[in-house]
């Protein structure tokens, strides 16, 4: 392979916008306007991917589902389980991660189609890379050269998931760390720039 065509293959600048901040800031909040945004003025765009929502009970967090942006939900983790085979399940926290039911909803969406305009991952965390193939999949979407929304966790104890480093370090990536104050600002900043590179694209 030569290096002009191992160059095409990936992700062209400023192609993939990451967003962090940390927990309760409003990162899926912010992914869900610009989405909607983007959807209001250009109704024929083909997005795909998933949202993480969390799980309530009497006031109470006590897990996460999956949301894909056509609205179908499967769960992702809870602290409700007794099945035998949940006792095998990684363990987040409090919470155990159903991997099978995350991949069966969740990697379809990050399937690469010719038509496909924009991709949002909410997020690219530790509970959803106990799937093996989650990130081989979200590469793909990186290197698929179509524009990428994505959320991921704040370095713990400063250091980032390997993963998520990638996604971090990546040449076509721009990241954005979200507070309360600037994420009016950083949503109007993102949805201006995917609106321009949409139209381009």
């Amino acid at each position: 392979m030569s290096i002009s065509s191992e160059t095409e293959t990936m992700a062209g600048p400023g192609k993939c916008f990451l967003v962090t901040g940390p927990p309760g800031v409003g990162k899926t909040t912010l992914i869900m306007r610009v989405f909607e945004s983007l959807k209001a003025s250009n109704p024929t765009l083909k997005v795909q991917g998933f949202y993480t929502r969390e799980i309530r009970r009497s006031g109470e967090r006590v897990g996460f589902e999956v949301v894909t942006l056509d609205s179908r939900t499967c769960p992702l983790a809870s602290v409700n389980v007794s099945t035998p085979e949940s006792l095998r399940w990684p363990s987040v926290g409090k919470y155990k991660v159903d991997v099978a039911s995350f991949e069966s909803l969740a990697l379809p969406e990050l399937k690469v189609k010719e038509d496909t305009d924009l991709f949002i991952i909410d997020e690219v965390g530790k509970m959803e890379l106990y799937s093996s193939s989650f990130f081989p999949a979200v590469l793909r979407v990186l290197e698929s050269n179509i524009p990428l929304l994505a959320t991921i966790p704040v370095p713990k104890f400063g250091r980032d998931i390997p993963a998520v480093a990638t996604l971090r370090n990546h040449a076509g990536a721009t990241c954005f760390t979200l507070s309360v104050s600037n994420r009016d600002a950083v949503r109007e900043q993102i949805r201006s720039l995917l609106e321009d590179l949409l139209i381009k694209y």
